[in-house]
Formats: C-alpha cells, structure tokens, sequence
C-alpha cells in the first residue's frame, strides 16, 4: 500500500508553499522548457514578470489550491512563446517553484489567454491551481 495523506496534510503542505516563497512573490513567464528544477538557473527569455497580489493562493481545500486576485501584465517585457514559468520570493530571484505554460484547455500547470507574447502586450493568467499527491 502507498503512503496516504488525510485531507488536512495535504492543505496544509499546499499552504505551506505561499508562506514559504512570501506574501510578495513575483512570477516570471519565459521561453522554453522549465529547468530541471528550481536550483537549476533560470533559462529562456523573461517574457511577463508579474509582481502576485499579497494573498497571491486562496486556502487549500480538497487537497487543492487556486490562484487568488488578478494575475496579470500591463506590459509584456518581450516577444516570444511562454512555455514555462517559475515563481520566487520577493527578490525575484529565489525560485519557490517552476511548471509549464500553455494557452486555456492545453493541459499546462498554468495557463494563459495567449502564449504567442508580444513585447508590451497585456497579459492575463486564466488559471493556476496546484494540487497536492497521495490521497
């Protein structure tokens, strides 16, 4: 038999992420594949950085937790494709976590409205959930 999680761990670890990287993390939109993981540098083109609002997730509920207020970019930084995104600390430098990018319905751990980015376009995060294992 696997290891099983009652609901209330999982919520717990899943809350535990927002209070690790912080109140005020920062999301960066990139090209290319993600790295290997978050110690690895940082690679592709910054496409969208994105300053989260203060209570950036809601509460994790069911073993799952969603995006919190308006994730968007006035202003696209440069042109190119998102296909993956990392999330830091307030620094934006300290990565707290990592997953791909596609456009609504592409299976993505994020997803846009558009991933064909143009510098100085707006940008919108239609969706950002993360859901926590061994249920």
């Amino acid at each position: 038999m696997a290891v099983q999680l009652s609901t209330a761990v999982r919520n717990a670890r899943l809350d535990s992420i927002e209070s690790t990287i912080g109140a005020s993390g920062v999301l960066k939109i990139r090209t290319g594949s993600p790295p290997a993981t978050c110690a690895t540098a940082d690679s592709g083109t910054v496409l969208a950085t994105i300053n989260l609002p203060s209570d950036w997730m809601a509460a994790a509920s069911g073993g799952s937790k969603a995006k919190s207020g308006t994730w968007d970019d006035t202003s696209a930084d440069n042109t190119g494709t998102a296909a993956h995104f990392r999330i830091y600390a307030f620094d934006g430098v300290t990565c707290g976590l990592q997953g791909t990018v596609t456009g609504t319905g592409g299976g993505g751990d994020m997803t846009l409205d558009n991933t064909s980015i143009i510098s100085g376009q707006y940008i919108t995060i239609t969706s950002f959930t993360l859901t926590d294992g061994n249920s």
